[in-house]
């Protein structure tokens, strides 16, 4: 008998935020978050500080005008996460848990109220590890989420960064999905027009936190370990010959955490990419 399901679609790269939520300034005693300007009906400003960040929808905090938007593109499922700004790995670490965990339940009461629809990732306080290891259990365990978002970078730390590992491991155990979108860009400042950081800035940080998983043995010791990197993977896919090439003539430099070839790694990882209507999965 023929089959008439139609495969399902699942949009993993969509970002959602609260309505609204406290003075993080007031709540923490000093600037640098991110406040919403609801100065118009469905529209709201992200302002750092009194620096204007970014407009969005009400599509990013109504659940309801998501799912009529998402009808007429044909996805069933979409996986929601905060907008990266918020991760906030700059902050105090407690106030940066306590976001979180703000952000989280707001993220699982969205997911619980809509489950056919909707799945959820986390966010992490990643520059303290151990709070962050406390943080995906509880995310897990009691709120229900798939996984977590991270960024491409945690301040002074790439991914390969032994402080690091143990919140790897930690998803692993737990069979959670580590999700990575770029943020914070490399080299902003040198590029202080035309968009720069997000058009060329975004691609290097995907790469940059693929080949720092890859080189620095993280995938290698950590073979259950499910992850997916937005945009793309940046340039990865693109450069994926020279970097195996650097590996294999200049292994002084490449191999000296690692000695497996990158290419092996290959079909171990998603890149998500942006079709014109919704994200696909993309897989090696």
């Amino acid at each position: 008998m023929a089959c008439s399901a139609h495969p399902l679609t699942i949009d993993i790269h969509t970002h959602i935020l609260p309505k609204t939520w406290p003075d993080l300034r007031e709540r923490y005693g000093y600037g640098g978050f991110i406040r919403l300007e609801h100065h118009r009906p469905c529209c709201a400003r992200m302002m750092q500080d009194d620096k204007f960040f970014r407009e969005i929808q009400d599509n990013c905090w109504d659940p309801q005008v998501r799912l009529r938007e998402y009808d007429q593109f044909g996805a069933q499922v979409q996986v929601l996460s905060t907008v990266p700004v918020m991760f906030s790995y700059w902050a105090k670490p407690l106030d940066t848990l306590d976001l979180s965990c703000l952000l989280n339940d707001h993220l699982a009461e969205v997911v619980q109220r809509y489950p056919s629809r909707f799945v959820g990732l986390g966010t992490l306080p990643m520059q303290a590890p151990d709070l962050a290891v406390r943080e995906l259990e509880r995310c897990v365990k009691d709120l229900g989420l798939a996984g977590v978002q991270i960024g491409s970078h945690v301040n002074d730390w790439n991914l390969d960064a032994p402080e690091l590992f143990e919140v790897f491991q930690a998803a692993e155990q737990l069979g959670a999905c580590v999700f990575i979108h770029p943020w914070d860009m490399m080299a902003q400042q040198k590029m202080p027009k035309y968009w720069l950081p997000w058009l060329v800035g975004m691609p290097a940080e995907s790469t940059l936190a693929l080949c720092s998983l890859i080189f620095g043995g993280v995938l290698e010791r950590l073979p259950r370990l499910r992850v997916a990197v937005a945009h793309g993977g940046g340039t990865f896919a693109s450069t994926i010959g020279r970097i195996a090439h650097g590996f294999q003539v200049r292994p002084d430099l490449c191999a000296v955490d690692n000695p497996v070839n990158p290419r092996q790694y290959l079909g171990r990882f998603w890149l998500i990419r942006w079709c014109t209507t919704r994200a696909c999965w993309t897989t090696w």
